[in-house]
């Protein structure tokens, strides 16, 4: 087999896009071509394509394969590398997508910051409140409990909005602060939906 080979370099990227072998079959969910080469010590995991800026860990998160982004933490890999191309952590493409299982492996390890922001500003708790992953939302509560939203919940049912407004908005007495596992409730009673 080719890994067996002293001359293979496993962290050799291909010349158009710079991706890895491990960089591709992360991407693509081949769970057996990944063990394969994380079997070896010298296949870094950190390697990021030349096109996106994007590591397998980064790929794997965005397209669901779970069993290979536990397989990826369980190697020293960064969780909270930031693409070059669309400004986001593996937490923010997970969160963006509602894989919740793939949230939680992320939020067990210690090293990761769920606030490190998108470049608009959104973070993973943002894009899982406006797409309404009620599981992945209750996951980030329960996860991280001192995550709480300053909203003024008379501004949120004026904007007609599907984000709610973050940080302190003093245009009337109607301000409060809501825990994130409430926020879709409160959006939809302010949007005159049913509760």
């Amino acid at each position: 087999m080719l890994l067996e080979r002293a001359d293979i370099n496993p962290n050799t990227a291909d010349t158009e896009y710079g991706r890895t072998p491990l960089w591709w079959a992360a991407g693509r969910g081949y769970e057996g071509v990944v063990r394969m080469l994380l079997e070896r010590a010298d296949v870094n995991p950190n390697t990021a394509d030349t096109e996106y800026g994007r590591t397998p860990l980064s790929w794997a998160a965005e397209r669901g394969h779970e069993g290979i982004v536990r397989m990826l933490l369980e190697r020293e890999v960064n969780p909270n590398t930031v693409d070059t191309r669309y400004g986001r952590t593996p937490l923010l493409w997970a969160a963006q997508r509602g894989y919740e299982g793939i949230v939680r492996l992320l939020l067990e390890r210690e090293d990761l910051n769920p606030d490190i922001p998108g470049p608009s500003g959104e973070t993973a708790l943002d894009f899982v409140v406006s797409r309404e992953h009620s599981g992945t939302v209750q996951l980030l509560s329960q996860s991280w409990p001192s995550l709480l939203i300053p909203i003024d919940t008379g501004k949120a049912a004026n904007i007609g909005h599907n984000t709610l407004p973050r940080g302190n908005v003093l245009n009337n007495s109607k301000k409060r602060t809501i825990h994130i596992s409430d926020c879709g409730k409160e959006r939809k009673k302010h949007r005159g939906a049913p509760t």
